[in-house]
């Protein structure tokens, strides 16, 4: 027990290590460089050795890989699954050109429609991805050069309506401002033919009424007709008029000094 606690190991003098039969590990063959991680299945998959579906998101206790391959200086790696039911090893890989994984050996990928439609992007090359890059990109740009078009067109149609509008408000005033003057106008000459429809009137009811008197004193051969004063009418130069002066006289009443009707007996001396 004390033996397997220390930290130092007696070697013989005699000691040869080539006599032991294990390479010792700085001197064994290094190989793809093989880890262990904890993953999710990335897409589902079914077994091809004994039919056993596995589910997108199942983890696993997987080996990683590193590859020597790379797109774009994007490493690849490669990873070391087992089967829950038959333990058979299945394979998958990255693949960053389609940003997707790719299943190699051990299983076949479950038929997904909408990756169908992506097929012809899946099978093109990089000079091909890269045109298309382009053809994107030159898309992208015209657009918004048609746009900028397209806002710089509104806002002139904008401008140009609102030239329009500030126009027909002018119009609008102008001709209102005119209806106003020619309605006061208008009433003004209405007024004033009125005042000489009335004072035409009093005129001719003016000159009809000294017509009508004209006509009333004077007889039909066209002599005017004098007034005759009789005698009885006539005013008597005997009688002098009324003075103006001429007031009745008042008479003068006693003051009752007894108010409570006391007679007082008269003084015996």
């Amino acid at each position: 027990m004390s033996e397997r606690k220390v930290l130092t190991k007696y070697y013989p003098p005699d000691f040869d290590p080539s006599a032991i039969g294990r390479t010792p590990k700085h001197l064994r063959k290094q190989g793809p460089k093989v880890i262990t991680v904890r993953l999710m299945a990335p897409f589902p998959m079914k077994c091809t050795n004994c039919g056993e579906y596995i589910y997108r998101g199942r983890k696993f206790n997987a080996r990683k890989q590193n590859l020597e391959e790379k797109y774009l200086n994007i490493p690849i790696y490669r990873f070391f699954i087992r089967c829950t039911r038959c333990s058979g090893e299945i394979t998958f890989r990255t693949d960053p050109k389609n940003m997707d994984y790719e299943c190699e050996r051990g299983a076949k990928r479950n038929f997904e429609p909408w990756r169908d439609a992506k097929d012809g992007k899946y099978n093109e090359t990089q000079e091909e991805t890269l045109d298309r890059l382009e053809r994107e990109e030159n898309t992208e740009q015209e657009q918004l050069e048609r746009d900028k078009m397209a806002e710089l067109e509104e806002k002139m149609q904008d401008s140009k309506r609102e030239m329009a509008v500030a126009d027909a408000l002018d119009e609008i005033r102008t001709r209102n401002a005119r209806i106003a003057r020619n309605e006061q106008k208008g009433d003004d000459v209405a007024l004033d033919l009125v005042h000489n429809e009335v004072d035409e009137a009093r005129l001719q009811a003016e000159k009809e009424d000294e017509e009508a008197a004209r006509k009333a004193f004077r007889t039909e051969t066209g002599e005017r007709v004098k007034r005759i004063v009789e005698d009885h009418e006539a005013p008597s130069p005997s009688m002098p008029p009324p003075s103006a002066s001429f007031t009745t006289a008042r008479v003068k009443k006693t003051k009752k000094n007894n108010p409570l009707g006391i007679k007082k007996k008269p003084s015996l001396v």
